[in-house]
């Protein structure tokens, strides 16, 4: 199976259990599921569970790790709802919809995005019941990448940096965590379930892994921001010059963004090589991943 093939293959996959796993839209309140699965369901690439799943496939087990890639979905679309929200991004457009809080309104928003939080948790500790040694391992990664110095602690010092001159450190500290923590955490998640991954070895090197990924999605993302339309993301195109963001092409410029990209990139697929494994589609969704226009 080609690379393209594959990749819609899970992400079919992977709308299929999301679509099953969330509350239908009349379960009561109706509005809030509603609401939760407007932007669950709202497109994206699913590359947080294509991720996960992929880090599984490099050493398979009979662990299913379809819940694990869930959780990481729920925990990134409430991410997205909350970074929407006038009081953060103020984003009126996400995947090409109308943002959470635009479709509804922003207190449903913010509670749409509290219950897939709430949800990701729930779905690990029910999928993976009895394993509870697995439903540790993987609620404490996820929960640490999406705490206050990771995931949260990333937005606020994003937010913090508005208006002001980028420097490095900020720079790399907002990059690293607000996109660089989830990721890591996708392929720690996906490793940990398979057959390696009590092999400390295999972890550090897939934590390196989803670094280095995390700094060359963010790098190609400031890009994409400057660079391209409003329809063409299918979200607000410049909104990151306009609000004052600390971003690569603030701080870098174009080409050296490129360059950065293309530097961390290169990190990446050098430790999924050095992790081995069924690593195929894994270095061909690395190197896909440098080359999207959205």
């Amino acid at each position: 199976m080609n690379f393209n093939r594959q990749l819609n293959d899970l992400q079919e996959k992977i709308n299929e259990a999301l679509n099953l796993r969330l509350p239908a839209v009349d379960t009561r309140p109706s509005r809030l599921h509603e609401a939760i699965r407007h932007s669950v369901s709202a497109g994206g690439k699913r590359i947080r569970p294509v991720l996960v799943l992929s880090a599984n496939q490099l050493f398979p087990s009979g662990n299913n790790p379809m819940p694990a890639a869930i959780a990481i979905e729920c925990i990134h679309t409430y991410s997205l709802i909350h970074d929407d929200l006038p009081a953060m991004d103020n984003s009126d457009l996400r995947r090409g919809q109308p943002a959470c809080h635009k479709a509804f309104d922003e207190a449903t928003a913010i509670l749409a995005g509290d219950a897939l939080l709430a949800m990701a948790f729930e779905v690990l500790s029910v999928d993976y019941a009895d394993r509870p040694e697995i439903v540790s391992h993987l609620v404490r990664i996820l929960a640490t990448a999406a705490g206050s110095e990771r995931l949260v602690g990333g937005q606020m010092e994003d937010l913090l940096a508005e208006g002001s001159s980028p420097n490095a450190d900020t720079l790399r500290y907002v990059h690293a965590n607000k996109t660089g923590a989830l990721l890591t955490a996708c392929l720690e998640m996906g490793l940990c379930l398979g057959n390696k991954g009590a092999e400390e070895k295999v972890l550090i090197l897939g934590r390196r892994l989803g670094m280095s990924l995390g700094l060359a999605f963010q790098a190609m993302d400031d890009l994409l921001d400057a660079t391209r339309t409003t329809e063409e993301l299918g979200k607000d195109a410049e909104s990151d010059a306009i609000q004052g963001k600390a971003t690569s092409v603030a701080f870098r410029g174009i080409e050296e963004t490129k360059e950065q990209a293309k530097h961390h990139t290169e990190e990446a697929l050098s430790f999924a090589r050095e992790i081995g494994g069924d690593n195929e589609f894994l270095l061909e969704l690395i190197v896909y991943l440098l080359n999207r226009k959205k």
